[in-house]
């Protein structure tokens, strides 16, 4: 293979960037933070990944997908990570990304080759960063790559517990940092936090544990409180007493209306100053995202349920507003379920009994507990999507939605870059 490929030009393969979708998977932290998302694209054409073989038109649709996405958009401060195959390695197009925003993960399929290990040297000295894929022992291809990778992801599903407790202090003597992928279950995270692993990808963090008995803090049943305040149009002086019987509730909502973002640099100073600038709309939406952080916490909205659970909430909004254009309590309601949808995770609660905590709507409900409903549909499209399943499956999907893979790639991104911009925001201004 040629030590350069050339392969097609972003706009040659931007007509096939129409046939893929995003899939973002969350990378945590030993502290349970966001750190960094995995961008998977898929077809709803076929099973399979975009990268397939040394298939060249595939795999520069896929780079050039990223790059003209734009990873401030769809990652924020985070890193992402992205499969590679030889093909896009040995190409000058693996350029179009951004080497400072992106760590490439070499697939389990890759081949080492002298030609190989030079290029992966090159890239490195440009400041690429490197993954590799799917590990499950020590081939002769991994030890020869691990010079010049700097995190080893172990797909953990593919191993006993045995296995895995005898690979990973071996992986460990490279001085790598180990990641721990398909992490499904809390065991499996505790089981992977006590192996000394740094990373972990998977959905065991939005899977509730129910415990028996579990009750909500005071503060969460204000918040409820207030959210149905909201919702009966309740008068404005008794939401704003309300809101003054929690110290935490009224210092947060004080910080968010003085982000720039909220009140263009004026000085809010009361609640009754802050609740006429952000509306009833704004208030209700700010109220179902402080349910999913936690007070004292470091980095609070850097927490990977907060994150999901707003992405989530935005895109069926978005959903909503382009199947129903100009129905505005309908998107809210949209929101409203994309945010409720975790809420079970969030309060180690059954589903049925968070929603019996506070009056909805019954599409709320219909969507929340059976996936019923125009509303529900959505929900089990964006769960589908998680998950990076393609096929026909998420192609009926979208045909019982009147959606195009277009519509679900414009809504995914919007929705991505709005909970980006507006979590960096909160972030920011909180810890002032």
């Amino acid at each position: 293979m040629n030590m350069h490929t050339p392969l097609p030009s972003p706009l040659s393969s931007a007509s096939s960037l129409h046939d893929f979708f995003l899939a973002r998977q969350p990378i945590l932290n030993r502290e349970q933070r966001l750190v960094a998302y995995e961008l998977l694209f898929r077809s709803t054409s076929q099973q399979q990944l975009a990268v397939v073989g040394d298939d060249v038109e595939a795999t520069a649709t896929v780079i050039a997908h990223a790059a003209e996405l734009g990873m401030e958009q769809v990652v924020g401060l985070q890193l992402a990570f992205i499969n590679v195959d030889a093909v896009a390695l040995m190409s000058d197009f693996i350029r179009f990304l951004p080497h400072h925003r992106v760590v490439l993960e070499i697939l389990e399929t890759v081949r080492v080759t002298p030609e190989l290990l030079a290029r992966i040297s090159q890239l490195r000295q440009a400041g690429f960063r490197f993954a590799l894929d799917d590990v499950v022992g020590e081939s002769s291809d991994v030890q020869q790559l691990l010079p010049l990778i700097d995190v080893i992801k172990v797909d953990i599903a593919q191993l006993s517990e045995v296995a895995l407790g005898e690979l990973v202090p071996t992986l460990a003597l490279s001085r790598k940092k180990l990641l721990a992928e398909k992490v499904e279950t809390v065991a499996q995270f505790e089981q992977c936090l006590a192996l000394g692993f740094d990373f972990f990808q998977g959905y065991y963090f939005a899977r509730p544990v129910i415990l028996a008995g579990k009750k909500m803090s005071p503060s969460e049943l204000t918040i409820l409180r207030l959210l149905e305040m909201v919702q009966s149009d309740a008068d404005s002086r008794d939401i704003e007493r309300c809101i003054q019987h929690d110290a935490m509730i009224s210092l947060n909502l004080l910080r968010l209306v003085n982000t720039p973002a909220v009140s263009a640099g004026a000085r809010i100073d009361t609640l009754g100053q802050a609740l006429m600038l952000l509306g009833r709309r704004q208030l209700q939406r700010w109220l179902q995202i402080l349910l999913y952080v936690k007070p004292g916490t470091s980095a609070p909205f850097a927490s990977p349920l907060l994150q999901l659970a707003t992405t989530r909430g935005k895109q069926l909004e978005l959903m909503t507003e382009k199947l129903r254009p100009g129905q505005h309590q309908y998107a809210d309601i949209g929101f409203t379920v994309g945010i409720m949808s975790l809420m079970d995770a969030l309060f180690s609660m059954q589903m049925s009994e968070v929603v019996s905590s506070v009056r909805v709507h019954s599409r709320v409900s219909d969507a929340l507990l059976f996936r019923h409903g125009e509303l529900g549909h959505m929900l089990a499209l964006v769960e589908q999507v998680e998950q990076a399943d393609g096929g026909p499956a998420t192609r009926a999907m979208l045909d019982e939605l009147h959606l195009s893979e277009d519509d679900l790639n414009t809504i995914q991104v919007s929705a991505y870059e709005w909970v980006n911009s507006y979590v960096q925001d909160i972030s920011l201004h909180a810890s002032h």
